[in-house]
């Protein structure tokens, strides 16, 4: 197994596939990584050996941008929102969805399960 910044890549899996492991690379962005460093997008990650590791890490090293970096960038982000309490940043404390989704039905990923009406309460009678 490849570890490149702090991940361990699957060595079974094509590198375009195995660089998305790590938070920040999606498919597009391993490509480019991939050109850039002049490595064949789908051999097998196992198949690379130290030099082509090294381009790897020197590459994504120079774009920046990736794992702790960027989960502590956007974790600040959405602090920042919340501070200056802005619309999206309410949203965010309320944990309701922020770009404009209706709540009224669905949401259920972000609100999170129904909270069903009391059922067993009974009103009192004179």
């Amino acid at each position: 197994m490849a570890r490149i910044a702090g991940v361990d890549l699957p060595g079974n899996k094509q590198v375009r596939i195995a660089l998305t492991y790590i938070y920040g690379i999606g498919d597009p962005r391993a490509l480019k990584i991939l050109t850039k460093a002049g490595i064949d997008p789908f051999a097998k990650m196992g198949t690379l050996d130290e030099d082509q590791l090294n381009k790897i890490r020197q590459v994504i090293e120079a774009e920046g941008g990736i794992e702790g970096d960027l989960r502590k960038e956007i974790s600040l982000n959405i602090k920042r929102l919340i501070e200056i309490q802005s619309y999206r940043g309410l949203r965010h404390r309320r944990s309701l969805p922020v770009r404009g989704q209706r709540t009224h039905t669905n949401a259920r990923t972000r609100k999170g399960p129904r909270k069903g009406t009391v059922a067993g309460k009974k009103k009192v009678t004179k």
